[in-house]
């Protein structure tokens, strides 16, 4: 929700002259308006999963593992030396795999 800050503020004597009425009042009028949305717009952004993608197509950049990086041989992913637990018969294992 924006909020408007140049609005001037309440003060104190200003919450406490509103009246349980008014209170009650401007609750129910933030209720009552409601916004018509067309369901069908809604949706149409709506990615399902396990939707076809087979026309798709990705660009991505791949960096080879650089000098200060490890595959984990447990998870298989690349991580940073930072990320090293262990060695177990020689193979690096990351701290999550641990």
């Amino acid at each position: 929700m924006a909020t408007d800050y140049d609005t001037p503020r309440k003060t104190d004597d200003d919450v406490d002259s509103d009246s349980l009425e008014e209170l009650k009042a401007r609750r129910n009028d933030k209720t009552t308006s409601s916004v018509d949305v067309d369901e069908f717009e809604q949706a149409e952004g709506l990615e399902l999963p396990g939707a076809d993608l087979s026309n798709e197509e990705l660009s991505v950049r791949v960096l080879p593992r650089q000098a200060d990086e490890f595959t984990c041989m447990s998870c298989f992913l690349v991580h940073h030396r930072s990320q090293l637990a262990r060695e177990k018969n020689g193979q690096p294992i990351c701290r999550d795999c641990d």
